[in-house]
Formats: structure tokens, sequence, C-alpha cells
């Protein structure tokens, strides 16, 4: 391998792991959106509203506790990929899939933040698939 061909995957490999500490960043600040919006909705009952005949309706408390557990769940993954662990790689994909899914069910609740958040899960899970590159 010539020193052109191992300096060019050096930095796919550097550019594949910013792209994981991208995805680590974002879990952790998804994850703690998660957590303020359940807590939110395990306080007060009443802070979101959703129209009547919402097919997917549960109790506000009960969507809290969903985004609490799953924020929680999202920030732990997210420190795992800082750390490289090996189980966060995995765990942080089919989090941030339930994360989409959690909020696409919570847009009759909060439709900004829920499509935003959705938007940032899209960005993660792009940034987790992306190929990458072993330092030779």
């Amino acid at each position: 391998m010539t020193q052109e061909e191992t300096n060019d995957r050096r930095e796919q490999s550097v550019f594949a792991m910013t792209g994981v500490m991208f995805a680590a960043t974002m879990m952790v600040l998804i994850g703690a959106f998660q957590v303020i919006t359940g807590l939110a909705a395990i306080i007060d009952d009443r802070y979101f509203v959703t129209a009547q005949g919402y097919a997917f309706h549960l109790d506000t408390t009960a969507w809290g506790w969903i985004h609490l557990l799953l924020g929680l769940l999202m920030v732990a993954a997210g420190f795992g990929l800082f750390y490289r662990a090996t189980w966060a790689g995995v765990t942080a994909l089919v989090l941030t899939i339930l994360s989409a899914i959690d909020n696409f069910f919570f847009i009759p609740y909060a439709p900004v933040w829920s499509l935003l958040v959705i938007a940032l899960d899209v960005w993660v899970i792009w940034a987790l698939t992306r190929p990458r590159t072993i330092h030779s």
C-alpha cells in the first residue's frame, strides 16, 4: 500500500469517527430532550393537549413515562458511543429508531417538536450507518 492510500484511509476513518461522535452528541441531546418532555408530561397531565379521536391516544402520563425511559436509555447509549463500547452502536441505532417512531405517534401532542426530534433521529441514523474504514 502506498503512502497516499494509507493517508486516504486514515482521512476516511477520521471522517467516519467524526460521524460517530456527532451521533453520540446528538443522542445525548435528543435523550435529554426526551427526558424533559417526559418529565413535563408526568408532572402536569394537562401540559400536552390533543384533538379528540386520535387513534393512538394514550394518557399523557403514559407518554411521559415512555419519553422518560427512552430518553434515559438514549443518554446512556450516547455516552456508550463516546467510549466506543461494543454494545453502543447497535443499541444506539435501535433506540434512535424507537425514538423516531415514538415521536411520530406523539405528533398530535407536540407537532413541531416531534417533527424536529424525528429529523434529528434520522440524522443520527444516517451518521451511525455510514461506512467506516479501519486504521491500518
